[in-house]
């Protein structure tokens, strides 16, 4: 093997020195995406991703048998589950409407017993009564969607869970109970601001709000206790920070809030006592913001979260809670690799963890407490080893004005030196960001021959409020600078053969694709966009219609003046591009939808270079089935292997 990656190293020569790239493997959906614990331990709940829906499947823990399953039609998707007690589970429900690649949630709530009995909608959209002359209704008939707030683990009856209304873009929230045996709701709370999300106490009480109108501007209320008037306790437009609440101290005189905007660091969690309003940061690291939240064992009583600096490490408000010795024992059992507890019995004896790294997709294993002992349950792909997997490695440099960028390489394993190589910029733009996990895209362009870059360019989440703001109107200017300077770092470090880098991606990814050929010309062997937008003064006018807030956060973002918007959009700029492109897009796509990619593969034909073009008119913001996802990677692997000399699909 060694002799091959060094053979590799000097010169990246003939198909025959690879295997053809069997798609199967990267697009083959995972046997299990989650897996949670009964309260008792008696069973798992695990959601099973089948061929256009995923179910939600109850095994016996003793014996792993299966008792009872939740299938819905096709295209409806189990994307949530919490149990309630330990013979009934609540299932919070997305669908594929072609919108996205990606089914969506539609607020509806299921209930289900654990043996597959009683299964039936409690609240949403669907409701029905129980008809006419009926007098008993508990179901109220209203056009909702719901998510669980709190599944009060004292109360084996009722959640909290808040609804909005639908048929509105701003809508007020409410908190309510849900009886989770008869789908009947109680209000317990109503929002004092728009589209506000809740956070109840230790007992079930609803005590702050989150939300914002149609100015974008975050608002955090609090109450004393239920019947008492909320007050206002942050509002972002006086201090420029935003304050996400995290639920209560185990006595509930503490409320643990997430700060964002204070100081050019990442996001602090603050202690906040309502009665002397007197805030103690317990965690702030100086490398990234609060990754995931670790809760107090069988709570929702936060005692610290988990940083990714490159790679995850977990990090506590104080080193001596249980749950530190916890995670410290796991983290010594499993070296190099991320950890997450999905749940754990109501005794807290036994926890389900998953066990993931930039290799491998996830294991799972059954801790006991009491033994001490780790057992395998499953892994979320069998077909996948982890051993022979590109490896995922963190890197970071200094951009041309001194700011730290950071991103992933992914490469074959053996390999060094100049490789030919894809730059793969992440989608959103703003608050996602490239993690170090298994990413199939990254994971398939490496079978294939290619080092793989992912930059987090300013205006990325994970490393503070100051650098999100960093690409606030900076589309085709700095943040496109970040993945300029990303290419050249590589080139300059030996990672990547300057006459061999493409840039691809999917939605802005998309756009920084072909904003990166037309900007730098001479630096890129081909460009290849899906799903993109291309022309921002057409972004912008269906964001505004859509709604008045998304609107305002893109004139807030985007930029609003028309000449500048147009000057930072590729379509404009077709002539500027002097490389082959790919271009990829479905009819049904919504958030970019397909006259951008139209209107740019025609510019670029007027402007005499070479395009490629795949359209499904069933897709949405990404594709969706199986043959179009095996047509669309199988042209995306033929495409770059003509430019950069990679192997194709099988």
């Amino acid at each position: 093997m060694m002799k091959l990656g060094m053979a590799l190293v000097l010169s990246f020569c003939s198909a025959s020195s690879w295997a053809a790239v069997d798609l199967g493997q990267f697009i083959r959906k995972d046997d299990f995406n989650d897996i949670k614990l009964s309260p008792s331990g008696k069973y798992y709940a695990a959601t099973v991703p089948l061929e256009d829906k995923t179910a939600l499947v109850i095994f016996t823990r003793e014996g792993n048998k299966k008792a009872g399953a939740f299938v819905l039609q096709r295209n409806m998707h189990v994307n949530s589950f919490d149990w309630v007690n330990d013979e009934r589970v609540l299932i919070g429900i997305a669908e594929k409407f072609g919108l996205l690649d990606e089914p969506r949630l539609t607020g509806e709530l299921y209930a289900m017993n654990a043996d597959g009995g009683e299964a039936e909608l409690l609240v949403g959209f669907r409701v029905q009564g129980n008809g006419p002359g009926t007098r008993i209704q508990p179901k109220k008939v209203e056009s909702v969607a719901a998510f669980l707030v709190d599944g009060l683990p004292a109360d084996d009856r009722n959640v909290v869970v808040s609804t909005w209304p639908l048929g509105t873009m701003e809508p007020f929230t409410r908190a309510e109970r849900l009886d989770v045996k008869s789908g009947r709701r109680v209000v317990a709370a109503t929002a004092p601001v728009r589209n506000a999300s809740f956070v109840t106490d230790n007992t079930g009480e609803v005590r702050l709000a989150l939300g914002s109108g149609t100015d974008n501007i975050s608002k955090l209320y609090y109450r004393d206790a239920a019947g008492t008037d909320w007050r206002l306790i942050n509002d972002q437009m006086a201090n420029g920070r935003i304050e996400v609440p995290l639920g209560f101290s185990v006595d509930n005189t503490l409320a643990y809030l997430q700060v964002r905007g204070e100081g050019k660091g990442p996001d602090s969690i603050v202690a906040w006592n309502p009665s002397t309003n007197a805030r103690t940061t317990v965690l702030h690291d100086q490398a990234a913001d609060p990754w995931s939240i670790i809760y107090r064992t069988g709570t929702r009583v936060p005692v610290g979260a988990q940083i990714m600096d490159g790679r995850h490490r977990s990090v506590f408000f104080d080193d001596g809670v249980p749950e530190a010795r916890l995670f410290r024992s796991l983290e010594a059992a499993f070296p190099g690799q991320s950890l997450r507890i999905t749940s754990s019995t109501k005794d807290g004896l036994l926890s389900m963890v998953r066990v993931w790294s930039g290799s491998n997709p996830g294991d799972f294993y059954l801790y006991d407490s009491a033994a001490k002992k780790l057992s395998f349950v499953v892994a979320s792909g069998s077909w996948i080893d982890p051993d022979a997997a590109a490896v995922v490695e963190p890197f970071s440099f200094a951009a041309r004005d001194g700011l730290k960028i950071h991103g992933y390489l992914t490469k074959s394993r053996g390999v060094t030196g100049q490789r030919p190589m894809v730059l793969m910029p992440h989608g959103g733009p703003y608050g996602i960001f490239d993690a170090w996990r298994y990413d199939r895209d990254a994971q398939m362009l490496a079978a294939a021959g290619y080092t793989v870059m992912q930059v987090n360019y300013r205006g990325s989440g994970n490393y503070g409020w100051e650098f999100r703001r960093a690409g606030a109107q900076q589309w085709g200017g700095t943040m496109q600078d970040d993945l300029t300077d990303a290419t050249r770092w590589a080139i300059r470090e030996g990672l990547a053969d300057a006459t061999r880098i493409c840039i691809y991606g999917a939605s802005y990814g998309a756009y920084a694709a072909l904003m990166g050929a037309a900007k730098e010309p001479s630096l890129y062997r081909c460009a290849a966009g899906y799903v993109g937008v291309y022309d921002l003064p057409m972004m912008q006018r269906a964001d505004a219609r859509t709604a008045r807030s998304l609107g305002n956060w893109s004139k807030d973002w985007v930029g609003e003046d028309q000449a500048a918007l147009a000057a930072a959009s590729p379509n404009r700029f077709a002539d500027r591009i002097k490389v082959p492109v790919f271009l990829a897009a479905g009819g049904e796509d919504e958030i970019a939808p397909i006259e951008h990619t139209r209107m740019m593969e025609a510019a670029l034909k007027r402007a005499g270079v070479p395009v490629e073009s795949l359209y499904f008119s069933t897709e949405g913001h990404g594709f969706y089935t199986e043959p179009h996802q095996r047509e669309y990677y199988g042209r995306l692997l033929g495409f770059l292997s003509q430019h950069l000399g990679g192997e194709k699909a099988k």
